[in-house]
């Protein structure tokens, strides 16, 4: 280093240097005729005052991205010859000095990605040959100068960002008159806009993003019209701010040369003009997490230049328009958390460049186009949780070898997983939880090696756990929690911590880990088919049942005597095909019964099982103190060596007469109500805090107690528990 910086010769001018590393030399200050000197981007250390010394001849000095330390010293005011002056990305602190406003022939000033702090610095509205100052990522803090544009009519760009600067934009900045580039976002500026910018012809950026601007009125957005008048506008940024009222529609009225409007995080009202289509150039259109209501306007097909399209956490309602499968260059689409209805068009399958689908939390409903599947570039994610789909999965799901997230939970899917899903070998993301999904896991997802998170739980899945899961080198977190899975919990890879699965709600699991506290596992003969009490998941009516249960004879005595033979025969012979629901002590079957072929549900207990007996005496001394017309109404009971049944009509809103209930009422609505009101108990108030707690969970679910969701032991309580494993 001392060799490199020997002491310039007199008749030599310049000195650069492009990857010099070490130390500062102490001579470097002996070269006095510098004109200049460039050492970008390498760890050149050391105080900064050893590189500003006796150079009063330096016109151009750039020491951007190295490990410079310490202040900048008062006497970078002699050197009265400098035009640029780079010293971004060190490590320097403390604030500037006002001597910097001496520099009369500067016009690149960069001071980014340092430390510096106190107020912004008065004196740059001193230097009226400035065009570019860049002063981004520092710590300065109060107002920007009132002053600022006055002193400035050479400034092109402004950029300050991410500082913790307060208070108002200043209006003088509308006398900058050739400013084409204006950033402020991320500090905390507040109040309305109110830079005129008629007066700016030449802005192309402006971003104001991450502040606290606006007031949340209807005028906030007023500078919009204002912006219309500058032709050369490409992007425009007002994302995270506090701007209220509605969208202006002559947002649609900006230049044809606009790229991006990123205006998300606010409480923009109104709807999307269908006049968006006249800025033909748009590459982003960000409108997430406002207050938007209306439709989405088929004219947004007609901007074929359209990359991103972000409309998440708004009112939007209607469907989703068939043009804008006609945005063939679109990479990502957020549609959630809306009020979206109707079918997902297959046009979407024309979006050929999609990396991320999102459309969760809406009311799409029918089944799945099967040419969304064929978006072989769908790779970040594909997200439709929280809708109302059904059907089965197409098989075509397989061609998405690239996806990393997939998440379809809580929607109407029934039938089997496909086996193609083993095609998808870069999953890192699978959820798949509530929905109906029947049959088992298929064998061949052990080609998942990428998996992280597995999440099956609150479906109709059985049979037992493929060993291979225990293998998958990544995964995480299994949750196979609320099915009818059965057998052996394997103890290898996931299964080998207890925190990273979940299986609660699967009674005929056994082994595992003896954390998980499941029965050993062991032979055993044929099982003996029973029914607990049903959980119905239907809205039924009325119900009737003896005070005691003491006498089986006395209610048949009551009750129409129905052999097991017919129940057999109704039941097809109590077949898998025809269960419809699972408890603790046995199963729930469907059937048909008599020569009238009425419609009944049969629940058969086995009496085997520890608690069996007193579970139902319980329940019904609870439906004996039970008045409400949205519970099944019993017919009669069987009794026999094997089996202890009783069986109850499926018609729905069929009303009891009134001698056949109980003059007990319940006290509260069902679902909502305390488990001790169920047993005729005193009013509460815990059982008000009780109901209480469900109404919340319904609130923050958007999920009732009483949805067609929650059978097979799985209660709102659960799901929401369920949701939340590391409490």
């Amino acid at each position: 280093m001392e060799q490199f910086y020997q002491p310039v010769p007199v008749d030599r001018r310049d000195l650069w240097s492009s990857a010099p590393k070490g130390k500062i030399p102490t001579n470097l200050s002996r070269c006095f005729n510098l004109i200049d000197f460039w050492v970008h981007t390498n760890n050149l250390v050391g105080e900064i005052q050893a590189i500003i010394g006796n150079w009063l001849k330096i016109e151009r000095l750039s020491l951007y991205g190295n490990q410079l330390t310490g202040q900048l010293p008062p006497s970078i005011g002699n050197l009265s010859a400098l035009q640029t002056f780079d010293i971004a990305g060190n490590k320097l602190d403390g604030r500037i000095p006002d001597s910097l406003g001496q520099l009369r022939n500067l016009n690149y000033l960069g001071t980014s990605e340092n430390d510096f702090s106190g107020m912004f610095p008065l004196s740059v509205c001193n230097i009226s040959s400035l065009d570019e100052a860049y002063l981004f990522k520092n710590r300065f803090k109060a107002s920007l100068p009132v002053c600022l544009g006055f002193n400035l009519p050479k400034l092109t760009v402004l950029v300050v960002a991410q500082n913790n600067l307060t208070g108002f934009l200043p209006q003088s900045l509308s006398n900058a008159s050739k400013l084409e580039w204006l950033e402020l976002n991320e500090n905390h500026f507040s109040g309305q806009v109110r830079i005129n910018f008629n007066s700016l012809p030449n802005l192309s950026k402006l971003y104001l993003g991450r502040n606290n601007l606006g007031t949340r009125t209807s005028t906030d957005l007023d500078f919009i019209t204002l912006l219309t008048n500058c032709s050369k506008l490409v992007k425009l940024g007002l994302v995270f701010n506090r701007f209220g009222g509605a969208l202006p529609h002559s947002i649609a009225n900006l230049s044809t040369t606009m790229t991006l409007i990123a205006m998300e995080g606010n409480q923009i009202s109104g709807t999307i003009p269908p006049e968006i289509r006249n800025l033909f150039n748009l590459n982003g259109l960000g409108l997430e997490y406002n207050q938007l209501t209306g439709t989405i306007p088929p004219a947004i097909g007609e901007l074929r230049n359209l990359q991103y399209l972000g409309l998440v956490g708004n009112n939007i309602r209607g469907i989703i328009p068939d043009p804008i499968g006609n945005l063939t260059l679109l990479n990502v689409l957020q549609l959630g958390f809306n009020k979206l209805q109707g079918s997902i068009p297959s046009y979407l399958g024309k979006c050929q460049n999609l990396m991320q689908l999102s459309a969760p939390n809406n009311k799409l409903n029918g089944t799945l186009p099967p040419q969304i599947f064929g978006i072989t570039t769908l790779s970040k994610l594909l997200d439709l949780s929280e809708n109302h789909l059904s059907g089965s999965i197409p098989l075509e799901v397989g061609n998405l070898k690239s996806l990393v997230q997939l998440d379809i939970s809580r929607n109407n899917f029934s039938n089997e997983i496909p086996v193609t899903l083993s095609a998808c070998t870069t999953l890192e993301y699978l959820l798949m939880q509530g929905n109906s999904f029947n049959g088992s896991i298929p064998q061949s997802l052990n080609a998942l090696k990428s998996i992280k998170e597995l999440d099956l739980s609150c479906n109709n899945l059985s049979g037992q756990i493929p060993i291979h899961l225990g293998n998958l080198p990544f995964l995480e977190y299994l949750n196979l929690s609320y099915n009818h899975f059965e057998g052996k919990v394997p103890k290898k890879g996931v299964f080998s911590n207890e925190t990273r699965i979940s299986l609660t709600g699967n009674e005929q699991f056994c082994g595992g880990l003896g954390e998980l506290h499941l029965p050993a596992c062991h032979s055993v003969g044929p099982r003996k088919e029973t029914i607990t009490l049903l959980k119905v998941v239907i809205p039924v009516i009325g119900t009737k049942l003896a005070h005691k249960l003491s006498s089986a004879l006395l209610m048949e005595q009551q009750f129409p005597i129905v052999s097991y033979a017919e129940l057999s025969k109704a039941t097809k012979e109590f077949s898998s095909s025809n269960r419809i629901g699972k408890g603790s002590f046995g199963f729930v079957y469907k059937g048909n019964l008599g020569e009238d072929g009425m419609s009944v549900a049969v629940k058969v207990m086995n009496l085997d099982k520890k608690g069996a007996t007193k579970s139902f005496v319980a329940e019904c001394e609870a439906l004996r103190n039970i008045r409400h017309r949205n519970l099944i109404k019993i017919i009669t009971i069987c009794s026999s060596i094997d089996f202890k049944a009783r069986f109850l009509s499926h018609h729905p809103f069929l009303v009891a007469p009134e001698g056949q209930s109980s003059s007990i009422e319940m006290k509260g609505t069902i679902g909502y109500i305390g488990p001790e009101y169920g047993m005729g108990g005193d009013l509460s108030m815990t059982g008000d805090v009780y109901s209480f707690g469900i109404l919340l969970l319904e609130m923050f679910t958007r999920r009732r107690p009483t949805d067609n969701m929650f059978n097979d032991g799985l209660t709102l309580h659960g799901y929401a528990k369920m949701a939340l494993p590391k409490k």
